[in-house]
């Protein structure tokens, strides 16, 4: 579909503006552009209620297994298997992205995950559950989202207009993050309430919300981006080539694949925290898990509504820095109201940065190689966090936590820094993107 038919296509799905200064309204459509878009509201309200069931069973795991294992490194062996298929089939998985219908690949992709959740819910209500059953479903979820996170990310550019695609995509890291604080709240909750069983099933169920969604969006069949005649491994092949020989992509990825291992991975370590640093029960984790999430959303609407107005190098290596400084303070912290802040601003630092460089990723891919060049970026985002995982639950067990998290800061405050050094040609390629904008207007 060339450029102006797929914009035809969404402006079917486009709302009317309200009257100008017609109130609240159109006050909320200037700051978030996707949302006159009635494809992307139905996709954000099944969205955020299926994600805050995923987070909700991804807290309840790590602290079942933390409850019957006390281990710090099994808590982050789970968190690593559910998370570790990303790393060996995103790309496989962008190759199905590019060559068939997004919008029927997420809809088999969840019913997948609810069946999951299900099988985990119910072994874990019968009394069966163990820690290799545990990471066995973790590991098969985790070959579901390989495919389905770059099918969603390559969705939303069906979904809206071009103008709105930035907004889109920090809005959509928003209902992740939305759902990182809505999600372990709950979590904590519903252990005490109706046990983690209870908690799994409840996410099992809120995968129908993003199923319906999914039949109401109507988007025009795209046209396939891979020549029939291509192997999946040559389209693989093609698509590191286009990412590794484009200046800004590359760089971006590179970024990425360090944060991810020395960044993240502190997340697996939060139960820990929680119960051995704070003394706190399973209410006490999720709050602390809403924390970084609430952080997280001012962070990404930070994105969304500066868009255009920020230059995005400041936005990344600002964010970083922040991140690093307010997680690093975060470990020498004894006072659950004081870190619950350093959590909120490290959490504002890192998902502002993040939104901003899938946002810049998103603008920057010709559309035939988008679903294959986001699975090599939400490769070395997701699936380089078992790296992580396994190395912060190692130095946890040997140096303390807090040392370990401490480590991970300052391997990426140094990689902050290089990144710093491209800030001209991201800043370029940016100038670029609105040129050729202005051209094919």
């Amino acid at each position: 579909m060339n450029a102006s038919a797929e914009e035809s296509a969404v402006n079917d799905n486009q709302l009317p503006d309200d009257e100008p200064g017609s109130g609240f309204r159109q006050k909320l459509l200037n700051a978030f552009p996707a949302f006159r878009s009635r494809n992307f509201q139905l996709y954000f309200i099944g969205q955020i209620v299926s994600m805050v069931g995923t987070w909700l069973q991804m807290v309840t795991q790590g602290w079942l297994v933390l409850e019957m294992t006390g281990s710090a490194f099994q808590v982050g062996v789970v968190a690593a298997a559910s998370s570790l298929p990303t790393l060996f089939l995103s790309l496989f998985g962008g190759v199905i992205v590019d060559r068939y219908d997004r919008k029927l690949i997420l809809l088999w992709t969840q019913a997948a995950s609810m069946l999951l959740a299900f099988i985990l819910g119910s072994f874990t209500l019968a009394g069966l559950v163990t820690v290799p059953v545990i990471i066995v479903l973790a590991f098969l979820l985790g070959c579901v989202a390989a495919v389905s996170t770059p099918a969603i990310q390559a969705f939303l550019s069906e979904m809206v207009d071009r103008d709105q695609l930035h907004s889109a995509v920090a809005l959509n890291s928003a209902i992740f993050n939305a759902s990182r604080v809505i999600g372990p709240a709950i979590a904590g909750l519903m252990i005490t309430w109706i046990g983690t069983g209870g908690a799994f099933m409840v996410n099992a169920l809120s995968y129908l919300a993003v199923i319906a969604a999914l039949f109401g969006i109507r988007t025009t069949p795209r046209p396939s981006g891979l020549s029939g005649q291509q192997s999946p491994l040559q389209s693989i092949l093609e698509g590191i080539r286009y990412a590794r020989t484009h200046p800004v992509i590359r760089v971006i990825v590179y970024f990425v694949s360090v944060v991810s291992i020395f960044g993240w991975s502190f997340m697996s370590m939060l139960p820990v925290i929680a119960k051995q640093s704070f003394g706190l029960g399973s209410d006490g984790m999720g709050f602390l898990f809403s924390a970084f999430g609430l952080g997280s959303l001012f962070g990404t609407m930070l994105v969304s509504i500066s868009s255009g107005r920020i230059k995005s190098s400041s936005l990344v290596i600002g964010g970083i820095l922040l991140f690093s400084l307010a997680l690093t303070l975060f470990t020498f912290i004894g006072n659950l109201r004081i870190a619950f802040v350093f959590l909120l601003l490290a959490g504002t630092g890192l998902l502002s940065a993040f939104a901003t460089m899938t946002a810049t990723v998103q603008r920057l891919v010709e559309d035939r190689y988008r679903g294959r060049v986001m699975s090599i970026y939400l490769m070395v985002l997701m699936g380089f966090m078992p790296l992580g995982n396994l190395q912060v639950g190692f130095l946890s067990e040997r140096l303390g936590t807090g040392p370990a998290i401490r480590i991970g800061c300052c391997i990426v405050f140094l990689a902050t820094i290089f990144l710093f050094g491209y800030r001209k040609e991201i800043e370029g390629a940016w100038r670029e993107y609105r040129k050729r904008l202005q051209t094919d207007s």
